[in-house]
């Protein structure tokens, strides 16, 4: 398949639309984070940088630690970003920049997003490390692709959206179940983070809700999806992009898991700003594991 200029945007220096990245800066093994800041704190564990490139809120820097060649990428904030970030990803790893078409092989990449979290449940205080061994997306972006349905858990779809009350209900979002890679969730979480059901929210207040001067449409949603139980499984975490992440990586062949550490305890009402350097052992052990 040959693929068309408004399709896949391609800078006149080579590197793709968004991230500005070329195909031979890309390593096999990426680590992504939501705030372009959060870069520097990942590259500042990397022996050598080979590669820096900054365009709009995409921060990327390609290196090497513990003798693994490592791409770090900002994406932003959102499941939309994650669009943007995994197709040229994608793109960079698998298209021929030069004939636009597919490579006659195809190049797995291992993805680890690094980021922070709201935690459900009481064994998930501020502090915490999790593991999205399964994310639930509120964002609806998956529907959007052929194959949805073969990769996801539609059986925990409709347990959800039952126990929601959201059955018939069209002015919410069909909520769509997929699991991360196992071997990476084994790899990156071992024995020393929770491994949990993340939901993915399409944004920070209200979807997570949380009420400022707007009123919910459902003032108890958090406490339904806080009981929810399927297979003797709790949704462990609030965040905004593992659902889309594992989607697209599964329907592209790639192998991808979120860990998030917990800044905010919703069911205990407590936050932690504070949480940098907590943050950074997070890192550490994201590039000892990838």
């Amino acid at each position: 398949m040959k693929y068309k200029e408004s399709e896949l945007i391609i800078n006149a220096d080579g590197s793709v639309f968004h991230l500005h990245v070329k195909p031979e800066q890309l390593a096999d093994k990426v680590v992504l984070v939501g705030d372009p800041g959060r870069v520097d704190l990942v590259a500042s564990h990397l022996e050598s940088r080979e590669c820096e490139v900054a365009s709009r809120e995409f921060r990327t820097v390609t290196g090497a630690c513990h003798g693994k060649r490592i791409t770090v990428v900002s994406t932003g904030i959102g499941c939309d970003n994650i669009d943007i970030v995994m197709n040229e990803l994608d793109a960079l790893a698998n298209i021929d920049f030069c004939t636009r078409e597919d490579k006659p092989s195809h190049r797995t990449l291992d993805i680890v997003r690094v980021g922070t979290c709201g935690g459900l449940q009481p064994n998930t205080p501020e502090g915490t490390f999790i593991c999205s061994e399964t994310s639930i997306g509120f964002d609806g972006l998956l529907n959007f692709y052929e194959g949805r349905n073969a990769v996801c858990d539609l059986p925990l779809e409709r347990a959800l959206i039952a126990h929601l009350g959201w059955t018939g209900n069209m002015c919410m979002p069909y909520p769509y179940a997929i699991d991360a890679s196992h071997e990476m969730v084994e790899r990156i979480a071992q024995k020393d983070m929770v491994r949990g059901i993340t939901v993915a929210c399409g944004g920070f207040f209200g979807p997570q809700g949380r009420q400022l001067r707007v009123p919910l449409a459902d003032p108890h949603q958090n406490e339904k999806i806080e009981s929810f139980e399927y297979n003797g499984r709790r949704i462990t975490n609030f965040e905004m992009e593992s659902s889309a992440l594992a989607g697209l990586s599964r329907l592209m062949g790639h192998k991808a898991t979120t860990v998030c550490m917990v800044i905010a305890n919703r069911v205990a009402c407590k936050a932690n700003t504070g949480y940098k350097g907590q943050i950074d052992d997070l890192v550490r052990l994201v590039l000892e594991r990838i």
